[in-house]
């Protein structure tokens, strides 16, 4: 494809998605109980009005989509020198999807096995992860919102956070000295005879996912939070009443009212932990497979923006395709998670 046409096609894309979601919220629209009737400009102010529109479309133009409509045109040129840059060669092709695949521009012969299975395997624990963090922040969550008092849920926010004023490179190494052969953890086991000789967690990847999953346990444990807090008291107390157990409770009324707060929770643990960068650098051991840190060499050790585009695109799609995913498992709009 010739470089001028196809440049118009690459940037024509994304706006006729905009237009195709523009037309869908348009004409499927759920009804709203005691909607407002004053405008956008009624409710703020014309000052306040204009400058929230103006912000918000500068922000989403010159930092997400001029920036990622950049790298989509990258994403499907060659390798070429900066003179070359708008010459003859200059054309649109697949070839650095293709060696994401075979390990090769031109050949086919062999798949491109490790870069697939690091793919494969940091999406595949990316999703354990998120799982992980429900499991862990759902119990915590309820009790927040429906259990807790207002002393006793401040100060559990206040121990929720401390932690997370310490920088996440900081966090990352505290747990890698955690982890270590002789860090806490192996030293306890140690004393308690559990094992003869300290396990190597740092190798095992054991350290990593700890600590992606520590990272991330406030995005999911916020979300949460705020989707349970919404749900009527009295309809647990009905339940508890009619003799409902427990778990009927949590699998019929609350976990189904929080849903928004689930697919919302859900989406930034995935996303924030399949992007992640410095947990696998630092956390990592000689022979861990993820992603990030090879789209990281693409751009930084070889010098191939191209293929690093190419590869943070596929990246950028199963992130797309996963959030797709949790709103169809739980029947949900998009809109309904940003509530």
């Amino acid at each position: 494809m010739h470089s001028s046409v196809g440049q118009y096609v690459i940037y024509a894309i994304p706006v006729l998605v905009v237009l195709g979601f523009a037309v869908i919220a348009r004409f499927d629209r759920r009804p709203v109980v005691n909607r407002a009737r004053d405008g956008f400009f009624e409710r703020n102010g014309w000052p306040v009005a204009i400058y929230l529109l103006v912000a918000v479309t500068l922000w989403s133009v010159f930092m997400i989509v001029l920036p990622l409509l950049s790298m989509i045109d990258l994403s499907f040129r060659p390798k070429l020198p900066p003179p070359q840059w708008g010459s003859p060669r200059d054309i649109y092709t697949l070839e650095n999807y293709r060696y994401f695949l075979f390990g090769s521009t031109t050949s086919t012969d062999s798949w491109n096995v490790t870069h697939l299975k690091a793919f494969g395997l940091t999406i595949f624990v990316s999703i354990v992860i998120t799982v992980l963090d429900f499991v862990i922040c759902y119990p915590i969550a309820y009790v927040m919102a429906k259990v807790a008092s207002p002393k006793g849920v401040r100060l559990m926010l206040l121990l929720l956070i401390i932690p997370y004023w310490v920088n996440e490179i900081l966090r990352a190494f505290a747990f890698r000295i955690l982890f270590s052969s002789g860090g806490l953890i192996n030293l306890a086991l140690l004393k308690l005879g559990v094992i003869d000789q300290p396990v190597d967690f740092i190798a095992a990847d054991v350290a990593l996912y700890a600590g992606l999953a520590y990272a991330y346990l406030l995005m999911m444990m916020f979300a949460l939070y705020n989707a349970i807090e919404t749900l009527d008291r009295n309809l647990i107390d009905a339940a508890r009443d009619l003799g409902a157990p427990w778990w009927h409770i949590h699998a019929f009324i609350v976990i189904p009212h929080a849903k928004p707060g689930i697919a919302s929770g859900a989406t930034l643990v995935f996303m924030l932990t399949a992007g992640s960068l410095a947990a696998p650098l630092i956390l990592g051991g000689p022979r861990t497979l993820w992603f990030t840190p090879i789209v990281y060499d693409r751009f930084y050790q070889a010098f191939n923006w191209q293929q690093g585009a190419a590869y943070a695109l596929i990246l950028l799609v199963a992130c797309v395709a996963f959030v797709l995913g949790v709103l169809k498992l739980f029947n949900l709009r998009l809109g309904e998670i940003a509530r």
